[in-house]
């Protein structure tokens, strides 16, 4: 054969190889400047969600798209940027942007195999995929990736790549950057990963949705197993540290949303906030939102409220089935999930679906959860519900929805959602600073924040306002009232008011009438102030005149309140007759952690103004404090403290239940219980049987530790008998039956006139 026969081929080749070349290089003239600058990476802004903190740092919310917590790359863990780089480019540190031994490699395994089993992008590539390209799947797109990449390695250090790549990747359930990721899926910081936990991350990038350890726990562990084994070869991990890594047991956050803290309604009202001040771009600018609360407050608040409505609801019985699923053709799995997946769980109150039920034991699936079975105590809530004679519309049955908790022992019992609501709000009454702060059973199933939005009627909770006022005038906790059925005419219409117990007791001091809730000694002593005086008088506490007609049914606490209102009437009293200004945030940070918000709060005794005399708060105090040693809070006792006060509060026909109290000084706790569509509790109902527990479960635990405070009288008042005065009211007292022979004088602020209207009273 001639030689030049073999030229030509090779020719050929060299030919078509210059050409190729020649096109490759015009390729790159062309298209490498209109590439998009790569200089915005150097001032890397991502979109980082709204957060919302409790004043001892835990998180309590998140709002945005997106589920980002940027993490420096000098914060990242050795062992985490070690499992990365085995997953997605163990070259990363050698090339320079594509490389080149990884394609060879990946060619050859795809030529081998016969279809794609293996790509070649880098950890740069991705980032200017990430950043500057469409995710579609063609070679133009290829090109320009592999052009970008040697772009932004001539522009950006390997470690600013690298932290881009790990703060900007999307590895699913709304969670970009392995910062997020790794509280997403394991609810702790970066920092404090297993090397088997951060190889669970590590294999995410390759397909987020596909390896999810929450929707894909098999898939996830192979990938899982992959990352570990490529990371023992590259000797990044010893053999123990292997071995260890295959066989630890790895626990998965289920719940995306779940935070560390019951928060909900809190970090709700702190987004609305920022919302309001900076609308859209609150969701992206990476504020941070410190809140007044604190997260042992929280939970206590959150455990005492739903302790407090589950016990309302056991005492009024098991209303049965919240629906029905059928069964009769598929009990599968895969059916009751899909069946279940729009019925949430609530806390540790999870949805089942019976499958048997007798009236010794029922077998029911719980989503996700498989079978459950429940017998013994377990049944005793719901007993009448499984009998052949209950309601075939609410009968537990197969296929009836129902509620099961899980107890301490491990057993499983019969449960259901309360319908009933409540609110609580605490704070520190020197401040106005919010402790905590629930506005219902269960915020994802109901976010009507019911103590800030619920104006209900306050009932006797509201009477002290009407006493303070009482005092400011001239009465006295020793003045003697009249308890005695009353006959008023107001406009034509006869109003004949009576006590709750329907039992009237005579003369008594006003000090034994707030004791006792007297409604006929609270109505003489606003008939003697005038109901127009003490509208007025109220707005020293923050309430409005608008939502409290100047009446004499105001008295009896027939205008509306929140709860969050309460809370910052009641501190007057607590922190001795300052108005505070009650408040949630505490500082905002944008996404640098420069402070752009900080609050300033009144301080009792300092800037704070004088809502009302110290004496007036004190001797207020006082009689609160008898109402929880005998009165109708009486059974607070049990908390073994002497520095408790407050008030119950239960309105007509039992609608509104509430307890307002504190601890001197110390903390302000504000309990409602009530129906959103407003009905009678039922049964012997009160405020001391359905607030007062409430309010009590969460004091015994906040106030665990923290000292007695006892109460101080102020200048200017005087002990005579065993009860208190304003000194400048002494020479009266012998007008009041008050035995005046043992008085010592504190010197006086100011003197007020004492105007006794001794025929309304009696």
């Amino acid at each position: 054969m001639s030689k030049k026969w073999i030229l030509y081929p090779i020719l050929t080749l060299i030919t078509l190889g210059l050409i190729g070349v020649a096109t490759l290089a015009i390729a790159i003239m062309i298209t490498y400047p209109r590439l998009p600058s790569v200089q915005g990476l150097q001032d890397y802004r991502p979109v980082i969600p709204l957060k919302i903190y409790t004043a001892d740092g835990v998180q309590i919310g998140e709002f945005g798209q997106e589920r980002r917590d940027f993490v420096k790359i000098q914060d990242v863990p050795q062992q985490m940027k070690h499992a990365i780089m085995s997953a997605e480019d163990e070259r990363f540190y050698e090339h320079s942007g594509v490389d080149y031994v990884g394609v060879g490699r990946a060619l050859l395994a795809n030529l081998t195999q016969g279809h794609t089993v293996s790509g070649a992008s880098t950890i740069t590539q991705q980032v200017a995929k990430n950043f500057f390209l469409s995710p579609e799947r063609t070679l133009e797109r290829k090109f320009k990736e592999a052009l970008l990449a040697f772009k932004i390695e001539q522009n950006l250090s390997k470690d600013q790549i690298l932290e881009l790549y790990m703060n900007q990747i999307n590895l699913g359930q709304r969670a970009y950057g392995f910062g997020a990721a790794a509280k997403t899926y394991f609810g702790k910081p970066l920092s404090e990963l297993s090397v088997a936990e951060m190889a669970m991350l590590a294999g995410l990038p390759k397909a987020p949705s596909k390896f999810n350890p929450v929707v894909n726990p098999d898939r996830a562990k192979l990938r899982q197993m992959y990352v570990l084994r490529r990371m023992h070869e590259l000797k990044y991990i010893t053999d123990e540290e292997y071995e260890a890594a295959k066989v630890e047991q790895l626990h998965v956050v289920k719940s995306v949303e779940g935070f560390p803290a019951h928060g909900e309604y809190v970090a709700e009202m702190a987004r609305q906030f920022m919302y309001d001040q900076f609308k859209e771009a609150a969701y992206s600018q990476g504020f941070k939102v410190y809140t007044t609360v604190e997260s042992k407050h929280l939970e206590a608040a959150y455990d005492a409220v739903r302790f407090g409505l589950l016990s309302y609801d056991r005492r009024h019985g098991y209303r049965g089935a919240e629906s029905f699923i059928d069964i009769s053709n598929d009990s599968s799995e895969e059916y009751l999930d899909a069946a279940l997946a729009e019925v949430k769980d609530s806390g540790d109150i999870y949805p089942a679906v019976v499958l048997e039920a007798s009236t010794n034991k029922v077998v029911a699936y719980r989503k996700s959860g498989g079978a459950i079975e429940i017998t013994g105590n377990g049944l005793k809530f719901a007993k009448s519900m499984l009998s052949n004679k209950a309601n075939e519309s609410v009968r537990i049955r197969p296929g009836a929805v129902i509620r099961v908790t899980k107890g301490d022992d491990g057993n499983w019992s019969i449960t259901q959602i309360p319908q009933i609501e409540s609110a609580f709000v605490s704070a520190d009454p020197n401040t106005g600073a919010i402790k905590a702060l629930i506005g219902g059973f269960d915020f994802n199933r109901n976010n009507f924040n019911h103590s800030t939005q619920a104006w209900r009627q306050p009932g006797s909770s509201f009477k002290p306002f009407i006493y303070s006022a009482a005092i400011e005038k001239g009465f006295t906790a020793a003045t003697v009232v009249n308890d005695a059925p009353l006959s008023i005419d107001q406009g034509g219409q006869h109003w004949e008011p009576k006590n709750s117990d329907g039992k009237y007791e005579g003369p008594m001091t006003i000090r034994r009438a707030l004791t006792k809730s007297k409604n006929l000694v609270s109505i003489r002593l606003l008939q003697a102030i005038t109901p127009q005086y003490a509208q007025e008088y109220i707005k020293k506490f923050g309430f409005s005149p608008d939502h409290h007609p100047a009446y004499l049914t105001m008295a009896l606490g027939a205008g509306t309140v929140t709860p969050y209102q309460m809370a910052g009437a009641y501190s007057v009293f607590a922190n001795g007759g300052y108005k505070v200004q009650t408040y949630f945030i505490d500082r905002i940070e944008d996404s640098k952690g420069k402070t752009i918000f900080q609050s300033k709060p009144y301080k009792a005794g300092e800037n704070a103004p004088l809502a009302i005399d110290p004496r007036n708060a004190y001797i207020m105090t006082s009689m609160l404090g008898d109402v929880v040693r005998y009165g109708t809070a009486a059974r607070a006792m049990s908390l073994g403290r002497r520095d408790l006060a407050g008030k119950t509060g239960t309105t007509n026909d039992v609608i509104d239940a509430w307890f307002a109290g504190f601890s001197q000084r110390n903390l302000v706790a504000i309990v409602w219980v009530g129906y959103d569509q407003p009905k009678p509790l039922g049964g012997s109902e009160s405020g001391g049987h359905a607030a007062l527990p409430i309010w009590m479960n969460y004091m015994a635990q906040t106030l665990k530790g923290v000292p007695e405070r006892p109460l101080q009288a102020p200048q200017g008042m005087v002990n005579s008998g065993g009860e208190v005065f304003y000194g400048e009211h002494t020479n009266v007292a012998p007008d009041l039956g008050l035995d005046n022979s043992s008085t010592e004088e504190v010197p006086a602020s100011s003197a007020t006139s004492v105007d006794t209207i001794k025929d309304m009273l009696f």
